[in-house]
């Protein structure tokens, strides 16, 4: 193969995936491999030079025929010195050189980016958000983060920071997120959803309530997913918590509308799995919050790259998509 190859690394809590692609979004070669924090960041490393290295090999590509290598991975992080800082789904990753060491070994550039600013830029250049000068990506996992496109450039803010609304407050009290009881990311992200779930759960179990959502729980503890099966069984219960997300989901948008007056908000994760069970009651309560003028030319919708936008995202990296313009 000849021309300019970019690949992409996508360094989540569960999985890691390292693409290659010659003309992205398409991919020509993917492989995946478990992170498991707990062994450190040692295997996950030598993997991914590893497993380049053989594409690369299969696709008939010497290393220099890399044009770039971006890396997506959640925060905390040094964007700029290319520095991974023990992410919360990472705790063993401890200052970790990412860039500096496939750098090194493929003698590219190499970037590295949180994952929703990617995200941001991946939905903006090739999925929902195409078209459109002024738009925030929401990604809705274990967590809740965003991503913030103004004027079609991606804001990083002063210290690389913007776009923590999961850390912004709603209520005084509430599930916990961000290490903050009720704030965003404590009622709307996945792990917030479950601790709605198992309080009300207790209080349902307490009044003698039968629900779809007890009898297929299982044996651990129940998650968002329990949840969203659940309600689309029709149980009222399971649908009564997602309600409940999703108006503090439309507060937490009415608040991104009236600050940042975006014409799109693409929203990931569990907005795909979720839908209109989730975004329905998130886009009433932020026609009724937000200002008329804001809300009425905001469109709310789920991301359209759907379970490939970490590789996408990875790969917008490697092309140095985030730094410039259009």
């Amino acid at each position: 193969m000849t021309g300019k190859l970019w690949a992409g690394v996508d360094i989540g809590g569960t999985k890691t995936a390292v693409v290659l692609s010659a003309e992205p979004p398409a991919v020509i070669s993917r492989r995946e491999i478990p992170t498991l924090p707990a062994a450190g960041p040692a295997r996950v490393l030598a993997s991914i030079q590893k497993d380049l290295n053989e594409m690369l090999a299969e696709c008939g590509a010497a290393p220099e025929a890399l044009a770039g290598i971006g890396v997506s991975c959640g925060s905390p992080q040094d964007r700029v010195a290319g520095v991974i800082q023990a992410p919360p789904n990472l705790p063993t990753w401890v200052d970790v050189p990412i860039t500096s060491i496939l750098s090194r070994e493929f003698g590219c550039r190499c970037a590295l980016e949180n994952d929703a600013n990617a995200g941001a830029v991946a939905e903006h250049r090739f999925g929902a958000g195409r078209g459109v000068e002024n738009m925030v990506f929401l990604t809705l996992g274990t967590g809740l983060g965003a991503g913030i496109i103004a004027d079609g450039r991606l804001y990083h803010g002063t210290s690389d920071a913007a776009g923590e609304i999961g850390h912004v407050r709603l209520t005084r009290t509430g599930p916990v997120g961000y290490h903050k009881a009720g704030s965003v990311e404590g009622w709307s992200s996945g792990g917030g959803i479950a601790q709605l779930a198992e309080k009300v759960m207790v209080k349902a179990s307490a009044r003698g309530v039968k629900t779809v959502l007890a009898e297929g729980r299982g044996e651990g503890p129940l998650t968002a997913r329990d949840v969203g099966i659940a309600a689309r069984c029709g149980d009222r219960v399971a649908r009564r918590i997602l309600r409940v997300a999703g108006n503090r989901l439309g507060e937490t948008l009415a608040i991104l509308v009236d600050i940042l007056n975006p014409q799109r908000i693409v929203i990931g994760g569990m907005a795909l799995r979720l839908g209109d069970l989730l975004l329905e009651p998130a886009r009433e309560v932020m026609r009724r919050e937000a200002l008329p003028q804001s809300a009425g030319i905001c469109e709310v919708v789920p991301a359209a790259l759907d379970e490939n936008i970490g590789d996408v995202a990875a790969l917008c990296i490697a092309m140095g998509l985030h730094e410039r313009e259009p």
